[in-house]
């Protein structure tokens, strides 16, 4: 029996212990936004200074208040004794007077109260938009270093939240939770001062309800925190699931599948309806019992202070007095469960971003890289590559050489390895083993900004941005571009009739990844980004699968033209576009199968002739 009381004090401290190790793990993991506060501490140190005084305009008042009832009170009690005497008149006015004159210092100091807390906002908020708007960028320029890889294995959404709403979360701990944590300690260690001056027996009765309030608005916070967090996923999928709908309403259109899409839709919104409504439950809870714990303070006040009164041993303004203390607390401690769960999310949020912070980039110019004027000569010598997200190995010992200002064709079949090739070249990735050369000089020596500037890429995957179509192909230089550039890259591109075609031509602006435009369109814009810069070298990865045969032929003629004197690299299966190549290179589970000219590899009968005599059959699309 006696075992019992001992456990349970056992738990209690166990509890309060795991308790107080979490608050010191949040503080832990938000110790990296403390570089933001030392930068900022030109609008940190005012503005505590600010919320001090603010606190002081706000908790005085209480005192005029009581100095006020006290002569009011006085002054009834005299009127009545000198009832009859040409004095009674007199004192009236003269008790009229300073009441007024209380009530002018009073709006007075409420006045100032409200200038020092219109100043604090404009610290300690500004303060946390610069720090938001200083994580953010941060984020973004450590985005920017990261390589390939790191991309492939998070996906965009997880990215755009941790720089969206994960530091919005963390703003609302370095603004507002920072402001009222510092304004509830100021404003407890004036009004209980101010209290216990007053009287220490009803500051204690005056207090007992506010460690409740407290605890109760934690416990109902955190509720409204779980809940908030599963309505917000609820409508992250609800808006996922509508975005995926509306890309994709042609094929849900053409499969007659909007009746079954529309089902799943409603299934989600009452999902999200019933986690809603769960929310406002909670939410709903919240005012009541702060209304509840005010009124049960205020007639603790009353009641305590009134005995306190009749026995004669405080004034009757001292009531008064107490109830404004009692209103100006109710805040403060009704924050505390807010604020902790805003560092707690906040924590939770900041640990994400760390994640990604602490994530160092493989791919990273050396430490004396060098920037070498690059020719043209490319020189795989023995590379092996394999995925490092996949473990799929995409090249096997390979080796090859491009002179400079001539043109390599590679095919083979997919999987083969092509595009890994431009990737390594263009430095995405680096090899496993072997190295990558040009003019001589390894990629890892050279300076990556240097090296891609160097290379003209056009991806399988087009990307365009939605803007103009000018500024899209302007997109492939660092400098500044006149019209006559983007009109000269269109027209080696084989776009430039369509573009003067469309009603604002180059200011044509061309929608999300480009949805006014068609496969083809798109392509070649794509291609005359590559091409505005100049460069030496110029990567085409399969740039020409959706355009028709005298299209493509055309922009072949505009391509081979543009890259006189340039290496170019193109990556193809159509063997309308590899013959033109001055050698071909035929790939097999990542290694060389064949290498020669266009007769040479027809005369080997292998697969480039197989593909050959396929394309050339007239069925054949």
């Amino acid at each position: 029996m006696l075992l019992l009381p001992t456990r349970c004090r056992e738990f209690e401290r166990c509890k309060y212990r795991k308790l107080i190790r979490k608050e010191l793990q949040n503080l832990g993991r938000l110790k990296y936004l403390n570089r933001y506060f030392l930068q900022y501490k030109r609008y940190l140190i005012p503005g505590i200074v600010l919320t001090v005084i603010s606190n002081f305009f706000a908790v005085y008042p209480a005192k005029i208040v009581g100095y006020a009832l006290d002569l009011i009170v006085e002054t009834l009690v005299i009127y009545r004794v000198a009832g009859g005497f040409s004095m009674q008149e007199e004192y009236y006015l003269f008790t009229l007077k300073a009441v007024g004159a209380l009530a002018a210092i009073y709006l007075i100091l409420a006045l100032i109260k409200g200038i020092f807390m219109f100043f604090m906002r404009q610290t300690l908020v500004v303060m946390s938009r610069h720090i938001e708007f200083d994580l953010k960028n941060d984020i973004y320029k450590h985005y920017q270093k990261l390589d390939q890889a790191f991309f492939k294995r998070n996906n965009t959404g997880d990215l755009m939240t941790r720089i969206g709403e994960d530091v919005s979360k963390v703003r609302m701990y370095v603004g507002p939770a920072l402001m009222y944590t510092v304004n509830l300690l100021v404003m407890i260690i004036l009004v209980i001062n101010g209290m216990i001056t007053v009287s220490p027996m009803l500051t204690l009765y005056v207090l007992l309800p506010m460690p409740v309030m407290a605890v109760m608005i934690y416990y109902i916070n955190s509720k409204v925190l779980k809940s908030s967090s599963i309505a917000q996923a609820k409508l992250s999928g609800l808006s996922s699931l509508a975005q995926e709908m509306f890309s994709g309403i042609r094929v849900i259109k053409s499969y007659n599948r909007s009746r079954f899409f529309a089902g799943i839709f409603n299934r989600r919104s009452e999902e999200y309806k019933d986690a809603g409504l769960n929310l406002i439950k909670y939410d709903a809870l919240f005012f009541p019992v702060i209304l509840f714990l005010i009124g049960l303070s205020t007639i603790i006040t009353v009641y305590a202070g009134g005995n306190e009164v009749i026995a004669g041993r405080l004034n009757p303004g001292v009531i008064g007095e107490f109830i404004i203390y009692v209103n100006l607390l109710t805040w403060p401690v009704a924050s505390v469960g807010w604020v902790s769960s805003i560092v707690q999310q906040a924590a939770a949020s900041q640990d994400r971003i760390n994640e990604f912070l602490q994530t160092k980039p493989e791919i990273v110019s050396a430490p004396e890289a060098i920037k070498p004027e690059i020719k043209g000569d490319i020189e795989l010598k023995k590379v092996t590559f394999t995925y490092p997200d996949t473990g799929i190995q995409a090249l096997k010992n390979i080796s090859f050489q491009i002179e400079k200002g001539k043109t390599l064709g590679i095919t083979g079949s997919t999987g083969s390895g092509k595009s890994t090739i431009a990737a390594l070249i263009c430095r995405l990735y680096d090899a496993d083993s072997g190295s990558i050369e040009l003019d001589g000089v390894d990629i890892r020596n050279m300076d990556l900004f240097h090296l891609r500037r160097s290379i003209g890429y056009v991806p399988q995957e087009v990307m365009l941005f939605s803007d103009k179509i000018s500024e899209n192909i302007a997109f492939g230089t660092h400098k500044k571009v006149e019209a006559e550039d983007w009109e000269n890259a269109a027209r080696q591109a084989g776009v430039y009739h369509n573009i003067m075609d469309f009603k604002e031509k180059f200011d044509t602006k061309i929608g999300e990844r480009g949805v006014k435009l068609s496969g083809g369109q798109k392509q070649r814009i794509s291609i005359a980004r590559a091409l505005i810069n100049n460069p030496p070298i110029l990567l085409f990865d399969d740039c020409l699968s959706a355009v028709d045969a005298e299209t493509e032929d055309n922009i072949l003629n505009y391509m081979l033209s543009a890259s006189q004197g340039k290496t170019t690299l193109l990556i193809s299966h159509k063997v309308g576009t590899l013959k033109r190549c001055d050698q071909i290179l035929v790939l097999d589970g990542g290694q060389v199968s064949e290498y020669g000219t266009h007769d040479e590899l027809m005369n080997n009968n292998g697969y480039y002739a197989r593909i050959a005599r396929l394309q050339s059959e007239p069925d054949t699309v």
